[in-house]
């Protein structure tokens, strides 16, 4: 790849020259990000969605993230973050004041996120240096890998990509090139979940949505399965047969015969679940979860503390092979009705015994 000035890569005037402490050692090599990349629009949502994830989950400890660059570095988040993420506790001390002991503690939580994401310390595309320095690509190559393996439901923005300038210090002077790094995998059909039925209902008009009577897969019976006519003079709305749908007032009568015992009642399937607190609740009573009031906010006030419950509200789930389909929490959040449904009826399936003709919930659950 041709080389460039230095000083035109990093579009600084030509007599400014690069501070000692920014310039490799020499016959090594050094990494920057180029200005463009860095008012990139996806490069800055991927930083605002990573952030965002961060303060719900270290929401509990009231640990808040500000700049990924400035505040990742002495390893403190990183180990909250990680202990969180693995459920695991590593020995290192809370508080790291001095350089030294801030490197230490880094190097532990680096060598443990790399056993649980089955990286080699050389294959990683970062390191306890790059971290330490405030590399933000690092970071966020750090970040990502995180996220993609502990929650891979997390929608972090597709294709993400940064032009790279690499420095390199010669006897001769500094030479640098240019290339693109990968940040965030591109979204091609094959990774996208495959639709289910709630896909395909949804493209109904919410109307039909509601009206939609039962319908069973042809395998559990000879009863044909219903199909719902979008009008007169219209074509028929896809039979969902590979599913058991019922309607929206059947599940709302299943979540109030569970949550009465608390009581409490459910109207709106859309907008009651948005903060978390009645799905965390349902979810107890259903499956025998005793919740700590201090594990969740009980009257959140603001988005984070909603995201911080319906987040681990769908781990709650996920633990329990509950959730065949991914869900985002910050759509429940934002009150989509598709994701709401998708929850409650994967708590619907498991605990009802039977359902009649008119989608009613019986017995005690399962």
């Amino acid at each position: 790849m041709e080389t460039e000035s230095l000083y035109n890569l990093l579009q600084l005037p030509k007599q400014v020259d690069l501070p000692a402490e920014e310039a490799p050692p020499q016959g090594e090599k050094k990494k920057y990000l180029s200005p463009t990349s860095r008012k990139d629009p996806k490069f800055e949502e991927l930083q605002k969605v990573l952030m965002e994830w961060i303060n719900g989950m270290l929401l509990p400890e009231h640990i808040v993230v500000r700049s990924l660059e400035e505040d990742m570095f002495d390893g403190l988040i990183l180990h909250h973050l990680f202990q969180k993420l693995a459920a695991l506790k590593l020995e290192v001390e809370e508080i790291a004041l001095t350089a030294a002991s801030q490197r230490r503690k880094l190097a532990v939580v680096l060598e443990a996120a790399n056993r649980s994401l089955q990286v080699e310390e050389t294959q990683a595309k970062w390191s306890v240096d790059t971290i330490f320095n405030k590399d933000l690509l690092a970071t966020l190559h750090l970040l990502v890998a995180l996220a993609t393996r502990f929650q891979p439901s997390l929608q972090l923005p597709p294709s993400v990509q940064v032009e790279v300038i690499t420095i390199e210090s010669t006897k001769s002077g500094l030479k640098s090139e240019k290339s693109v790094e990968q940040i965030t995998e591109g979204s091609t059909d094959k990774d996208r979940p495959s639709k289910d039925v709630f896909d395909e209902l949804f493209k109904l008009a919410p109307e039909k949505v509601d009206a939609v009577k039962e319908v069973r897969d042809q395998s559990l019976g000879s009863r044909p399965p219903a199909c719902v006519s979008r009008g007169p003079g219209k074509e028929m709305a896809p039979c969902f047969t590979s599913a058991v749908l019922v309607p929206r007032q059947a599940i709302v009568n299943f979540v109030n015969q569970k949550l009465e015992r608390l009581g409490l009642s459910v109207q709106s399937l859309d907008t009651q679940f948005a903060d978390g607190v009645i799905l965390l609740l349902l979810i107890g009573q259903l499956e025998g979860f005793f919740l700590h009031l201090k594990e969740f906010h009980l009257t959140p006030s603001s988005p984070a503390e909603m995201l911080h419950n319906v987040t681990l509200a769908l781990e709650l789930l996920k633990d329990e092979g509950l959730l065949s389909y991914p869900v985002s929490p910050e759509d429940i959040v934002n009150k989509d009705a598709k994701s709401t449904l998708r929850v409650l009826y994967s708590l619907f399936c498991k605990h009802k015994l039977n359902a009649g003709v008119d989608g009613s919930p019986c017995g005690a659950p399962s």
